[in-house]
């Protein structure tokens, strides 16, 4: 027999199927893990078998060396498959992302294994080990064993602990055969601190009712739950995964930020318990992860909760995937392969006819459509699951501050209100989506700004540390005494990041406690936990931070949330910057008020008049969308066609020109000759056109995305593979998110 092996490689050439003989003293099944000899080489490659057959087109074939103890499924191989053609990327690219944590080192001696620990159990059985024990004349050895005989699988330690006895005399016993040493698996998981108040179903107003009666656990569909801020989304998505427990069936829940995780992680553990529960996100540990990972795999966790990559957890009975905050951009991977986790889990639920949930106060316009064209469901709350008011929000034009003399970050409306909060003992929310002290350097004098030497973008000074950072290559230098291009002294910071603000807020208020969540401290392990558990149970005055504290937490004591500048997603350059603004502003503004206290909003802008802004004041996401869509129609965006970016970079400028000239004619030709029906701009340098010492150009294509134009774009980079390229990458990307 003939096994088809994909060699795990992100080397274009290499994503195709190599035939190899196997051996009769294996017995290789599809989706197992293999090693085999490949090319020239003396070492063994690793390979996944994606089809057997009885013969092969080839002569002289290798045979498979040996198997691996993991394997894959055929519906991952599928999935794999439908990604490596949509996202342009190799086949192995995709399956890696199916693999259990750690086990994909090709060095087998570095992977993650199983942790084992020593424990001790009775050498006999219980009859005899009775009649051992009334000989036995001393007491603490008499302890020891009657505390073995109802506690199994205790460590040395342990016993030692809690008979208040010694490890000698266990050791002893052990020598005397009556206790004996075996290995236990111990499991590495995030949730053994986990102690909560357990809960139950909580009684659903009308429209909750209606939404959990529409979707039929047993038959497939994709529903879009559209809920303001409060309304009881999660109470759905808990109650629906309990019918699909009642069922013996898996959930998969997905979320869009490490932060919200902890806090979603309470509720379900309160609801179902800590061992029915999984948790996959990248800040745990490599053997937390393969741990989490076999937990999946081997059915005891019914219910997995993670980020996007948590769409790949190896669910058995998969019955329900939920995606939380479906319109965040954290769905979209930008590393290869750079899918997006909504369409992967599309893919998924359609071929297992499957419900797929997806849950937002401020839906992605895609989405939202999509239920307009009757291709989902749409199901809609528009109360508070509690009855509490939506919060009063201000605008403050930041114009009129600035001619009252206040050039501070903090408007004196803004300031009031924090007082007044900390004077209740009520708790504030300060959003400002920029980390560091000031966003760049300028000297007054000839206008130099300092920029990163490997990146086109300015750096940013980070006051604590007292350096300057590049928040994309991660290049840190000093601060300069003198201006680097005229040598002028006269060099001043400009902007503001969450350090400012922070350091501004404890000049103005001396007597508030603050804390600041933000990249630079949430870098340590469970840090964003800590962060918002001081938060909430020390009822911390402040809580400053960027889109972190956004989306979907819960504080009850939180009744004032400050925008300190609106304006930052309004100038991103890119067709969605309105609808990001409406999101953040809308999703920031429901943290504020979400108990019995009436929640108030401050709103600080150099643009009052912009309607994603006068709509996010209201909280009226149906207004917004009627305005957004017209202009979205009118100027071929999505959802009525989709935007394809080709991204090339080369070291070296010129390599770079003639790549981009080369690929556009010949895209060019193949769309006028063969008619497809498209827009094809001209190459262009991206908006940061250099990050890393790479240059970088980009073309950009609007269509309709169908098999055909991924034809087209396949066949590009095929030539593209052919040319003699020495520096240059290009990449292909479907409705990015990111189009900087």
């Amino acid at each position: 027999m003939i096994a088809e092996v994909i060699i795990n490689s992100s080397v274009k050439t290499l994503n195709k199927t190599f035939d190899y003989i196997i051996p009769d003293r294996l017995k290789i099944k599809i989706g197992d893990r293999v090693f085999v000899p490949f090319g020239s080489k003396k070492t063994l490659d690793e390979g996944i078998v994606i089809a057997i057959k009885e013969k092969s087109e080839y002569e002289d074939l290798k045979e498979i060396n040996s198997i691996q103890p993991d394997s894959i499924d055929s519906e991952s191989i599928e999935l794999s498959k439908w990604m490596a053609k949509r996202y342009f990327c190799n086949i192995a690219d995709c399956l890696r992302l199916m693999l259990r944590p750690g086990t994909t080192n090709k060095n087998v001696s570095n992977r993650i294994k199983d942790r084992e620990i020593n424990v001790i159990n009775l050498a006999k059985s219980e009859e005899e080990i009775l009649d051992d024990i009334s000989n036995l004349k001393s007491e603490k050895q008499i302890k020891i064993m009657k505390f073995v005989l109802s506690n199994p699988d205790k460590t040395r330690q342990e016993i030692a602990e809690f008979t208040n006895t010694s490890v000698g005399i266990i050791n002893t016993l052990i020598k005397n055969n009556l206790l004996k040493v075996d290995v236990a698996k111990v499991n590495r998981t995030p949730l053994i601190n986990k102690d909560v108040e357990p809960t139950f179903d909580l009684e659903l107003n009308e429209e909750q009712k209606e939404a959990i009666d529409s979707i039929d656990i047993d038959f497939g569909g994709e529903f879009l739950l559209y809920g303001i801020t409060g309304s009881g989304k999660t109470e759905i998505y808990l109650q629906l995964i309990r019918q699909v427990l009642e069922r013996d069936k898996a959930s998969i829940v997905l979320v869009p930020e490490i932060s919200l995780t902890p806090q979603t992680i309470n509720r379900f553990v309160a609801r179902f318990g800590a061992e029915k529960i999984a948790v996959l996100h990248s800040k745990l540990s490599n053997g937390e992860r393969y741990d989490e990972w076999n937990k999946i795999k081997e059915g005891r966790a019914k219910i997995i909760i993670g980020a996007r990559s948590a769409i790949f957890a190896p669910a058995k009975d998969l019955g329900l995937v939920i995606i939380d905050e479906e319109h965040d951009e954290s769905y979209m991977s930008e590393m290869t392969p750079r899918y997006d986790a909504r369409d992967v889990a599309r893919f998924i639920c359609n071929s297992r006819n499957i419900p797929l949930i997806l849950g937002s106060a401020t839906p992605d316009i895609k989405s939202f459509y999509k239920t307009e064209k009757e291709e989902a469901t749409l199901l809609t709350l528009s109360k508070r699951a509690n009855n509490s008011n939506l919060p009063q929000v201000k605008i403050v034009d930041l114009k009129d501050e600035l001619k009252s003399g206040n050039n501070k970050m903090i408007s004196l409306e803004l300031k009031n209100e924090i007082a007044k909060n900390i004077e209740d003992k009520k708790q504030t929310i300060l959003f400002l989506n920029r980390r560091g002290f000031s966003t760049f350097l300028m000297c007054k004098d000839c206008g130099y700004t300092l920029k990163c030497n490997r990146c086109d973008i300015s750096l940013t000074y980070h006051k604590y540390e007292n350096r300057l950072k590049c928040h994309y290559c991660g290049h840190e230098e000093r601060v300069p005494e003198k201006c680097p291009d005229c040598g002028s002294d006269n060099i001043r910071f400009f902007g503001g990041g969450t350090q400012k603000l922070e350091e501004e807020v404890k000049t103005l208020f001396p007597e508030a406690s603050t804390i600041r969540m933000d990249v630079d401290t949430v870098s340590k392990k469970n840090s964003h936990e800590e962060i918002l558990d001081k938060f909430r149970k020390e009822n911390i005055d402040i809580l400053i931070g960027t889109q972190m504290v956004v989306k979907g937490h819960h504080f009850p004591n939180v009744t004032l949330v400050g925008v300190i500048n609106a304006d930052t997603s309004l100038n991103i350059g890119d067709f969605r910057a309105h609808e990001r603004t409406f999101q953040t502003l809308t999703q920031v503004a429901g943290r504020a008020g979400r108990e019995k206290d009436k929640g108030r909003v401050i709103i600080q802008t150099y643009n009052p008049d912009n309607y994603a802004i006068e709509f996010s004041k209201k909280q009226d996401y149906l207004s917004f969308y009627n305005t957004e869509v017209p202009i979205r129609k009118a100027l071929k965006y999505p959802p009525f066609c989709d935007i394809i970016v080709i991204n090339m970079s080369a070291k070296e400028k010129l390599e770079l020109k003639i790549l981009a000239k080369k690929l556009h004619t010949y895209l060019k030709d193949r769309v006028v000759n063969e008619k497809y029906g498209l827009l094809l701009y001209s190459p262009v340098p991206s908006p940061i056109d250099k990050i890393k010492d790479r240059y970088r150009y980009r073309m950009i294509i609007k269509c309709i995305y169908d098999d055909k134009v991924n034809n087209l774009l396949s066949d590009m980079l095929e030539l593209y593979n052919g040319f003699n390229n020495k520096t240059s990458r290009v990449s292909v990307e479907v409705n990015p998110y990111n189009m900087l």
